[in-house]
């Protein structure tokens, strides 16, 4: 079988997936890539040797050698560049979040819907080994009909990834309960089986709001990210010149099944995790880490008070992370490759992470006016079916 050539827009941080889709000879190659920054367009020339590297877009999206198009921009030109590639017929795989608009989302699915486009949305969260694990668990009933969610986010490096750059600007991302909390509103939705229809939600921007901040056009330094260092939080430097996304994030959702559920996001913690609490009518399961050496436990026996020997622990798979998110990388872009040429259905879903952005754009709403609930619009049922099918007609 020959490789699928793949055309990516973007080469900066989310560079690694591209990295990943590149195997010769192994299902897909980077042939053609497009971006702005001219050290990203000299580093993607040594990661993919012979591809077309360029700073226009439309060569990449017109390009005959060009099977797919991978799209890794900033969040907010999804929309565009999406919608550009599917009226060209060439599949799409988008980064998550989907784009930061609700309309902006709707817009990409009934493109996609009207030209008969194939696409999909880069969520690797459904393929982290402690996600699956914990949708195994639930699907074998070990704690019956799933009630509420509860989620904490500890984003120790969030200062190093979401505030030294556009992530940190409303306008590039609406804030971070999309670019952060998007996978996780997803995941929350997955293992809940439904989807958000009200939100409340508190925030502010706490942490970094008076660390120092570079000169408006000056480069990130080149320390700008350390593995260890930078802590506590107040001895970042260099931010960006703008900031006007919260740190800190409380949101109640109402889902359309009933089930009441919470996320929580914070950039003060020293460790960087997220920790899942999912309660059934007949028990309750949490996992303690979320990569190799973490357990999930499930108390679904008796009544006690606190006991932290749990009923059933199941270590999370230690699955080798050579493409990056605890492995599951490399097996959404085998997910990718194999719809690209063979449609059907994906873990992943397009309509899905249209109501993750959904949710958490009505919870920023909520957030910056003081926490009023608010109502998430639905989706045109035709399109839901429409991608519920596989994408395919009925």
């Amino acid at each position: 079988m020959t490789d699928l050539r793949l055309g990516v827009l973007g080469y900066g941080l989310r560079g690694s997936l591209a990295r990943t889709a590149h195997r010769p000879g192994a299902g897909s190659r980077v042939t053609a890539l497009a971006d702005l920054d001219v050290t990203a367009r000299t580093e993607a020339a040594v990661a993919f040797p012979g591809a077309l590297i360029s700073t226009g877009h439309r060569k990449v999206v017109e390009d005959p050698d060009v099977d797919a198009v991978v799209i890794l921009t900033p969040d907010h030109t999804h929309a565009q560049l999406a919608c550009e590639a599917l009226r060209e017929k060439k599949p799409v795989f988008v980064e998550k979040p989907l784009d930061i608009g609700i309309e902006a989302c709707d817009e990409i699915l009934r493109t996609a819907y009207e030209t008969g486009t194939r696409l999909y949305v880069g969520h690797n969260m459904r393929h982290m080994p402690v996600v699956r694990l914990m949708r195994d668990i639930i699907g074998r009933g070990e704690i019956g009909q799933v009630k509420t969610v509860w989620v904490r986010h500890f984003v120790a490096y969030g200062g190093d990834w979401y505030f030294k750059d556009w992530h940190a600007e409303r306008r590039h991302t609406t804030g971070l309960l999309l670019q952060k909390a998007a996978h996780d509103i997803d995941v929350l939705h997955w293992l809940a089986d439904g989807y958000t229809r009200q939100v409340q939600a508190l925030g502010d921007l706490m942490v970094y709001g008076d660390n120092p901040r570079r000169e408006p056009g000056e480069p990130k330094t080149d320390d700008w990210y350390t593995k260890d260092g930078h802590w506590p939080p107040h001895t970042q430097r260099d931010l960006n010149p703008v900031i006007d996304v919260e740190d800190v994030s409380l949101v109640n959702m109402r889902l359309d099944n009933g089930v009441l559920a919470s996320y929580q996001q914070c950039h003060f913690t020293p460790d960087y995790w997220r920790n899942y609490t999912v309660i059934g009518d007949a028990g309750r399961l949490e996992n303690f880490g979320d990569g190799p050496g973490g357990v999930v436990k499930v108390w679904n026996a008796r009544r006690s008070t606190y006991r932290p020997e749990a009923d059933a622990e199941y270590p999370v798979p230690d699955e080798q992370d050579e493409g990056g998110h605890g492995g599951s990388d490399p097996l959404l872009i085998d997910e990718f490759v194999r719809f690209v040429r063979e449609g059907g259905r994906t873990d992943t879903s397009p309509v899905a992470a249209r109501m993750a952005v959904a949710a958490g754009v009505r919870a920023t709403q909520s957030l910056r006016d003081g926490g009023t609930p608010r109502e998430v619009p639905e989706l045109d049922p035709e399109l839901i079916a429409y991608f519920e099918r596989g994408q395919s007609r009925a």
